[in-house]
């Protein structure tokens, strides 16, 4: 919810998304540290009125903000940062201020209820909570997308939230109170620490092996989700079914031992590896049964790595060490995922490493299977799930870095947006030789080799497609024509440029800026265009924010949205206030030229309804595939000045729409609904 109120603030990058989740990945860790030391070092009575006492505060500080924000936890626009250059800061202050204290709280719920109902309860395991505590989650992750996102706005949402979070409290605070005056009231009165000395204390390698099994199965969780979203299928909502099979790995593991048996695993475990090895075989494969095979391996290694860690658990008096341990492995592998791989990496590494990491632990159980010393067990697979570390991670990274590539590509590179790859195509025809850019799946340029045939618009973009069209019709054409792109792929749109024309290019991702400037000499679009061609680097709404406010309007000819990454969507690019941010970047009688194309997802009534409320013509011009040069496409061309599109290249090609009505909802940056506009 937080994160999507956010988005517009700082341009809708999906740094945004990460840098969120690595935002609640240290806050869980730190609710878990807080509860470990509340445990360790108060009185049971002390803990309940200092805990008690927080909670008040929280509630008092949501009072405050909702009188002066949309809602409590949702920041008004004085928040909106000034630069967006390094927003990790920016965003992580404003997640502090917002959602900090409540969520900080609400991570110390299951550790703190689990030492309250075993002070009541000596005589039960309290680990079957931390189960309970899964399956809300579950249910919190399946009911906001398809129930909670798609009926109300941001706003009520953010209200919703606070009075639910205030009943919380008010059982929160109600349940730690009557922990001190049940039947168990005699072990309320000796203190916490007391009561941990009485217990051994887990041993120095168990809790590396807590942290260590965590780090793998989180690392393993966010392997499986970037291959299938980016490499497999970037499907609009997909990243829900990884995380549903991981949540269920510790419903399954933490409520009851009879869910995890280790040979059933290990032979689980040989089915997944034939299933991996085919999937790397058939990288082409039906997108369906690729997606399987990947959650099924997520779930084989997810219920292995948390079996073990939970047969791993020690006495309830340490189970707030024992989750911090824990949060803190699953922090680790988000750490390594988002923020070192992609600098280490050429490619997606971290699904092999995390595969060959849960292989290595399986087998080094069986070898010390009879093992009659725990300790000299525990010592052994330590060892080697260390080394085994060392040695994969250090390895692929000497690898990434030395530039080796295990595919055909003449070029791959990773960044924080993906990997993206060059290939080669006809390399032994000299006529049709060339090179294409792919970004994930999904092709983003092509250009031809032979000199006569590099300024050649391809793909997506050729002379037919709505773009083409838009462009070589457009009454400006030859004559000083001023053309704006969000999205510059290798900047095949500058092909139509001409001397004395402006074109503004709006990337992310600086390697497909590097690319399209030539470097290593595959793409040379923007070099061989005679127009003025100026690259601007960063998001594309935020950029127009900023030019509108310090220099003004860029009176675009022609404005071109190109910035779905394969069939995911950008949706604050697609809201009212997006558009009205277009609009006024655009020439009088300018025209937009959106790519919506799309395998999932049908964008016509959402650009339908934008186009109703400022009043704008539309038309959608369809093009098919030739098999070389053409790729199939769908272009909507939107404009105030409907002569535009009586062009006589257009009108012919152009379906009106004509007899077509919507009733779904307006976006805004307040609401969307994808499932509406699923096909």
């Amino acid at each position: 919810m937080i994160s999507r109120y956010i988005l517009p603030f700082f341009g809708g990058s999906s740094s945004v998304w990460s840098t969120v989740e690595l935002f609640f990945q240290v806050v869980l860790t730190g609710g878990y540290a807080y509860a470990a030391w509340l445990v360790r070092r108060f009185s049971a009575k002390r803990q309940v009125w200092l805990h008690m006492g927080i909670l008040a505060a929280s509630m008092l500080i949501l009072a405050v903000l909702g009188r002066s924000w949309p809602s409590p936890v949702m920041p008004d626009a004085s928040w909106k940062p000034v630069s967006v250059a390094s927003p990790i800061t920016d965003i992580f202050k404003l997640l502090v201020v917002a959602v900090g204290l409540p969520y900080f709280l609400l991570s110390t719920n299951s550790p703190l209820m689990q030492v309250w109902f075993h002070r009541t309860q000596p005589g039960r395991s309290p680990y079957g909570l931390y189960a309970l505590s899964n399956v809300g989650s579950l249910l919190g992750l399946l009911a906001y997308p398809f129930l909670i996102e798609p009926n109300l706005t941001l706003r009520a949402q953010g209200w919703l939230w606070s009075g639910m979070y205030a009943v919380y409290v008010l059982i929160a605070g109600y349940t730690a109170s009557r922990s001190l005056k049940t039947k168990g009231e005699i072990h309320a009165t000796v203190s916490s620490a007391q009561a941990i000395s009485s217990a051994a204390k887990p041993p120095i390698r168990v809790q590396a092996l807590w942290i260590l099994l965590s780090a793998i199965a989180s690392t393993m969780f966010l392997a499986v989700t970037s291959q299938i979203t980016q490499e497999v299928a970037p499907i609009p909502l997909l990243w829900v079914l990884p995380l549903s099979i991981y949540l269920i790995s510790f419903i399954l593991t933490y409520s009851n031992e009879r869910w995890y048996n280790r040979s059933i695993f290990a032979a689980l475990m040989l089915v997944a590896s034939a299933g991996y090895i085919w999937a790397l075989i058939n990288t082409h494969a039906p997108f369906i049964a690729l997606i399987v095979v990947y959650c099924f391996i997520l779930f084989v290694s997810a219920m292995i790595c948390n079996g073990e860690t939970y047969r791993l658990r020690p006495d309830p008096v340490h189970l707030t060490r024992f989750y911090l341990m824990t949060s803190f492995g699953g922090a680790l592998g988000g750490v390594f995922v988002n923020l070192v791989a992609p600098f280490v990496f050429k490619g997606y590494w971290e699904l092999p490493i995390s595969f060959g990491l849960t292989w290595t632990l399986l087998l080094a159980i069986f070898m010390t299977r009879r093992a009659a010393n725990p300790e000299r067990k525990v010592r052994f697979i330590y060892n080697v799930l260390v080394s085994a570390t060392v040695l994969l991670v250090g390895a692929l990274s000497l690898f990434s870095l030395a530039g080796g590539k295990t595919s055909g590509d003449v070029f791959e590179q990773r960044n924080f947006y993906g990997v993206v790859r060059v290939n080669e195509i006809n390399p032994d025809d000299a006529v049709w030789r060339g090179y294409n850019v792919v970004h994930g799946i999904t092709v983003h340029g092509m250009q031809y080799s032979a000199p006569d045939k590099r300024r050649l618009p391809t793909v997506y973009y050729t002379e037919q497609s709505g773009v083409g069209l838009a462009i070589t019709s457009n009454p400006k054409y030859g004559h000083g024509m001023k053309v704006g792109v969000l999205g510059l792929g290798i900047g095949t749109l500058a092909a139509y440029g001409q001397a004395g024309d402006t074109y503004r290019f709006y990337e992310i991702n600086p390697i497909m800026a590097d690319l399209s400037k030539g470097e290593d000499g595959y793409f040379s679009y923007l070099a061989d265009s005679p127009a003025n061609n100026i690259l601007i680097l960063g998001d594309a709404r935020l950029s127009l924010e900023r030019e509108l406010a310090s220099a003004g309007s860029n009176h675009f000819d022609v404005l071109v949205l190109d910035v779905f990454d394969g069939d995911s969507i950008p949706v604050h690019l697609l809201t009212k206030e997006a558009f009205n941010l277009y609009l006024s970047h655009l020439a009088p009688n300018g025209l937009l030229a959106i790519n919506i194309s799309n395998n999932y997802l049908n964008l016509v009534p959402v650009l339908w309804q934008q186009a109703s409320y400022y009043k704008l013509s539309m038309v959608v011009i369809p093009t098919q595939s030739d098999g070389g040069r053409t790729y199939a496409s769908n272009w909507a061309l939107l404009t105030a000045d409907p002569a535009l599109l009586q062009a006589p290249a257009i009108s012919p090609r152009a379906n009106t729409l004509a007899g077509y009505s919507t009733n779904i909802r307006q976006w805004t940056d307040d609401y969307s609904n994808l499932f509406q506009i699923l096909r």
